[in-house]
């Protein structure tokens, strides 16, 4: 067995109190001599345990006389540098014992070879410097983060630590409970299914506009799918009182598009309106015909009066509890729809059912852009413009109405317009580099803001007005006129505040067919369990046409 000198670790099979004394350190016992643990045995000693001259016989008596035992383990001192240094002796070598050896390694505190201690304790610091350290305890593994995994069994995924550390099973084990999780509140409602879908259409004398939604809290619903064309479809009808061939192909072609967006949805109600070109056109009849044949879209048209309540219907979440009184207008490609509301008595969300006066000017910006001009606008046909809207404003004689009496609540009532001449000047109002609806739809506009803008697009010519991304190409030659329709507007009620609302007939389809049909009432689950149950829901009586899509 090879030595280990003290203070290292012994390998392995070697027990930590060192090895056994051999039959030589047994019979130097047996005859007398003492090999004490504080003695320092002489080079010369023999074989059978026999001192040399130069060895003390007897030892002092402060060291133990009898040999250490042999099962007990006690932590060896620390070993000193020069002991480290010193090679072990090979088994057999002499016939010291392992005491002897260890003894020899250690010089003895009276003997002249000793090292002082602070000597001693210099050469151990620049030994530990020298030698690798300890290693350290390494920290014991963090738990899990975030949710256990939990197989369907209870017991947990294969590969799991939780797994692993439960050990491989010999027989049927019943499942482990499920482990439960803290409660962190209620959970969120899934959002319902897409079977609630409704549709609105308004073909317009100026745009093609579709808007696919799905009702969520009560009074407003979820935009699904929307889409937008400008097709001038009433392009010369002031002059030859009908809709020319170039107009309406530009339309049945944004109908196809149309037609193609119903078709991809399952839609609960849908409703599809044309009004003023339609409604005004020797051959809009005909016109529609030639739709339904073509695109498979049933359109109807609608009068004017319900074109002024559906503009309000609309536009009812902008209007706020402060609010006594506005004057809602709409200012549309071939008619301008303008209604009075009054807020005083017995409020109700229904904004339509507040309307108190309304008429429909037989003007829109193509019609007067067409009888005025539209791309050379002068100051003077600006007037011009002007005058004409408010000789047809002045046949209006609307009954009296306490919001718009009383002199002290002037500050309660306000104007709100629907329509993209006003939603025009809020986008250049802001400077926005590109329209954006998020930034107009409810923006508040003073009248010295509104007049600056106004002054604005007087001073440019039609190239400047077609550069601005507020405006385009599209509506260069059309920006002037709504612009007159709205200064005689304003001139009839003047009020300090306009609101601005990028939304019109689409959104008020959406809110009566919705309001109409219950969707704000039903509860979603209960709903969705009588559709797998009963099928597509029938069409509602008065409302618009329902079904599961067109080829």
């Amino acid at each position: 067995m090879t030595n280990s000198p003290d203070g290292e670790r012994p390998d392995k099979g070697e027990t930590l109190a060192g090895e056994r004394p051999s039959a030589g350190a047994r019979e130097a016992a047996s005859g007398g001599t003492e090999t004490g643990r504080g003695h320092a045995a002489s080079s010369g000693s023999t074989t059978g345990g026999t001192p040399s001259d130069g060895t003390a016989a007897s030892a002092s008596p402060d060291v133990k006389t009898q040999a250490e035992p042999r099962g007990r383990r006690r932590r060896r001192r620390r070993k000193s540098p020069q002991a480290s240094a010193r090679p072990p002796a090979p088994d057999g070598a002499s016939g010291q014992t392992a005491d002897a050896r260890s003894q020899s390694a250690r010089p003895d505190r009276g003997s002249a070879d000793a090292v002082p201690s602070g000597e001693t304790g210099r050469a151990a610091d620049s030994q530990a410097k020298g030698k690798k350290g300890r290693k350290r305890r390494r920290k014991p593994a963090r738990a899990l983060q975030g949710r256990p995994l939990v197989a369907p069994s209870g017991r947990p995924p294969q590969g799991h630590p939780a797994a692993s550390a439960a050990g491989p099973s010999s027989g049927p084990q019943s499942p482990s409970p499920r482990l439960e999780q803290p409660a962190t509140g209620p959970r969120p409602q899934p959002r319902p299914p897409l079977d609630d879908l409704y549709a609105a259409l308004d073909l317009g004398t100026n745009n093609c506009r579709l808007l696919i939604a799905q009702p969520t809290r009560p009074g407003q619903f979820r935009v699904v799918d929307a889409f937008s064309r400008i097709v001038r479809l009433g392009e010369g009808l002031a002059a030859t009182g009908r809709l020319s061939e170039e107009a309406m192909d530009r339309a049945v072609e944004a109908l196809r598009v149309c037609a193609a967006k119903l078709g991809n949805r399952t839609l609960r109600l849908e409703r599809l309106i044309a009004t003023e070109a339609c409604r005004s056109a020797a051959n809009g009849a005909e016109f529609l015909a030639r739709v339904l044949s073509e695109t498979g879209l049933d359109l109807e048209i609608v009068d004017r009066q319900t074109e002024a309540r559906l503009a309000v219907a609309g536009c009812s979440s902008l209007v706020g509890r402060e609010t006594d009184g506005l004057v809602l207008f709409d200012i549309g490609g071939g008619s301008s729809e303008i209604a009075m509301i009054d807020l005083t008595h017995d409020r109700s969300n229904r904004l339509a059912n507040h309307i108190k006066a309304w008429t429909s000017l037989p003007v829109g910006v193509v019609t007067l852009s067409e009888r005025h001009g539209g791309s050379l606008v002068t100051p003077e046909v600006f007037a011009a413009m002007v005058a004409e809207v408010d000789g047809m404003l002045d046949a209006f004689l609307p009954p009296p109405l306490p919001a718009f009496e009383n002199p002290e609540g002037r500050h309660r009532v306000h104007l709100l317009g629907t329509s993209g001449t006003v939603t025009t000047l809020a986008g250049l109002h802001l400077e926005l580099p590109r329209y954006d609806r998020r930034k107009v739809d409810g923006l508040w506009l003073e009248n010295a803001e509104v007049d600056r803008m106004l002054d604005l697009l007087l001073s440019w010519d039609f190239e400047a007005r077609a550069a601005n991304p507020c405006i385009g190409a599209d509506r260069a030659d059309l920006v002037l006129a709504g612009c007159a329709i709205l200064q005689s507007i304003r001139k009839r009620w003047p009020s300090e505040r306009m609101r601005v609302a990028d939304r019109g007939l689409r959104e008020g389809l959406l809110n009566e067919m919705m309001a109409a049909d219950g969707a704000w009432r039903r509860s979603g689950r209960r709903h969705r369990a009588r559709l797998q149950g009963s099928g597509p829901a029938a069409p509602l009586s008065g409302g618009g046409n329902a079904g599961e899509g067109r080829s």
